[in-house]
Protein backbone atom coordinates (compact mmCIF):
# COMPACT_ATOMS: atom_id res chain seq x y z
CA UNK A 1 0.00 0.00 0.00
CA UNK A 2 1.67 3.31 -1.12
CA UNK A 3 1.63 6.05 1.52
CA UNK A 4 2.33 9.77 1.07
CA UNK A 5 3.20 12.03 3.70
CA UNK A 6 3.83 15.90 3.46
CA UNK A 7 5.72 18.33 5.77
CA UNK A 8 6.95 21.69 5.89
CA UNK A 9 4.36 23.88 6.09
CA UNK A 10 3.81 26.53 8.58
CA UNK A 11 2.77 30.14 8.57
CA UNK A 12 4.85 32.94 6.83
CA UNK A 13 4.92 36.45 6.20
CA UNK A 14 4.23 37.77 2.58
CA UNK A 15 7.59 37.62 0.35
CA UNK A 16 8.95 34.80 2.51
CA UNK A 17 9.94 31.16 1.28
CA UNK A 18 8.91 27.39 2.97
CA UNK A 19 9.78 24.20 1.49
CA UNK A 20 7.18 21.09 1.60
CA UNK A 21 8.67 17.54 1.42
CA UNK A 22 6.26 14.69 0.88
CA UNK A 23 7.66 10.99 1.44
CA UNK A 24 6.28 7.76 -0.39
CA UNK A 25 6.39 4.06 1.15
CA UNK A 26 5.25 1.08 -0.80
CA UNK A 27 5.61 0.54 -4.32
CA UNK A 28 6.60 3.64 -6.24
CA UNK A 29 9.40 2.60 -8.51
CA UNK A 30 6.71 2.58 -11.15
CA UNK A 31 4.89 5.71 -10.48
CA UNK A 32 4.62 8.40 -13.60
CA UNK A 33 4.37 11.29 -12.10
CA UNK A 34 4.47 13.37 -8.69
CA UNK A 35 2.32 16.48 -8.28
CA UNK A 36 1.21 19.20 -5.53
CA UNK A 37 -2.12 20.26 -5.61
CA UNK A 38 -3.32 22.80 -3.33
CA UNK A 39 -7.02 24.02 -1.97
CA UNK A 40 -8.21 27.31 -0.12
CA UNK A 41 -11.04 27.60 1.65
CA UNK A 42 -14.45 27.65 -0.33
CA UNK A 43 -12.40 27.27 -3.26
CA UNK A 44 -11.93 23.76 -5.34
CA UNK A 45 -8.75 21.89 -5.49
CA UNK A 46 -6.15 23.50 -8.04
CA UNK A 47 -3.17 21.72 -9.90
CA UNK A 48 -0.12 23.79 -8.67
CA UNK A 49 2.92 21.92 -10.13
CA UNK A 50 4.06 18.30 -11.47
CA UNK A 51 7.29 16.49 -11.74
CA UNK A 52 7.46 13.42 -13.72
CA UNK A 53 9.12 10.57 -12.10
CA UNK A 54 12.21 9.27 -14.18
CA UNK A 55 12.83 12.39 -16.64
CA UNK A 56 12.12 15.20 -14.26
CA UNK A 57 10.42 17.49 -16.59
CA UNK A 58 7.91 19.61 -14.67
CA UNK A 59 5.07 21.68 -14.97
CA UNK A 60 3.66 24.57 -13.56
CA UNK A 61 0.52 26.70 -12.81
CA UNK A 62 0.50 30.19 -13.96
CA UNK A 63 0.09 31.36 -11.04
CA UNK A 64 3.14 30.34 -9.41
CA UNK A 65 5.70 29.90 -12.13
CA UNK A 66 8.78 31.50 -11.35
CA UNK A 67 8.34 31.36 -7.91
CA UNK A 68 7.90 27.65 -7.19
CA UNK A 69 10.25 25.01 -7.70
CA UNK A 70 8.83 20.86 -7.78
CA UNK A 71 11.81 18.78 -7.68
CA UNK A 72 12.28 14.61 -6.62
CA UNK A 73 14.77 12.90 -5.21
CA UNK A 74 13.93 9.28 -6.25
CA UNK A 75 16.69 7.41 -4.30
CA UNK A 76 14.46 8.86 -1.46
CA UNK A 77 11.40 8.52 -2.77
CA UNK A 78 10.95 12.27 -1.57
CA UNK A 79 8.86 15.13 -4.14
CA UNK A 80 9.39 18.76 -2.37
CA UNK A 81 8.12 22.54 -3.13
CA UNK A 82 10.49 24.98 -2.59
CA UNK A 83 7.89 28.33 -2.47
CA UNK A 84 9.26 31.46 -3.06
CA UNK A 85 8.08 35.31 -3.03
CA UNK A 86 4.61 33.83 -0.73
CA UNK A 87 1.59 35.74 -1.24
CA UNK A 88 -1.41 35.58 0.68
CA UNK A 89 -2.93 34.33 -2.06
CA UNK A 90 -0.68 30.98 -2.03
CA UNK A 91 -2.83 30.24 1.50
CA UNK A 92 -3.76 26.98 1.30
CA UNK A 93 -3.68 22.83 2.26
CA UNK A 94 -1.17 21.79 0.05
CA UNK A 95 -1.87 18.14 -1.14
CA UNK A 96 1.08 16.05 -2.82
CA UNK A 97 0.14 13.14 -5.02
CA UNK A 98 1.38 10.28 -6.75
CA UNK A 99 0.33 8.32 -10.03
CA UNK A 100 0.85 5.50 -12.31
CA UNK A 101 -0.96 7.39 -14.96
CA UNK A 102 0.10 9.14 -17.75
CA UNK A 103 -1.12 12.55 -16.39
CA UNK A 104 0.49 15.84 -15.26
CA UNK A 105 -2.36 18.28 -14.58
CA UNK A 106 -5.56 16.68 -14.02
CA UNK A 107 -6.64 15.69 -10.17
CA UNK A 108 -6.99 12.03 -11.30
CA UNK A 109 -3.78 10.78 -9.26
CA UNK A 110 -3.86 7.84 -7.56
CA UNK A 111 -2.72 8.48 -4.40
CA UNK A 112 -2.88 11.45 -2.04
CA UNK A 113 -1.29 13.10 0.96
CA UNK A 114 -3.11 14.10 3.64
CA UNK A 115 -2.30 17.68 3.10
CA UNK A 116 0.00 20.59 5.13
CA UNK A 117 -1.70 23.79 5.77
CA UNK A 118 0.30 27.53 4.75
CA UNK A 119 -0.63 30.57 5.65
CA UNK A 120 0.96 33.46 4.01
CA UNK A 121 0.57 36.57 6.51
CA UNK A 122 0.12 39.99 4.42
Amino acid sequence: QVQLVESGGGLVQAGGSLRLSCAASGRTFDFYAWGWFRQAPGKEREFVAAIQRNVGSTYYADSVKGRFTISRDNAKNTVYLQMNSLEPGDTAVYYCAATRRRILTSSGYDYWGQGTQVTVSS
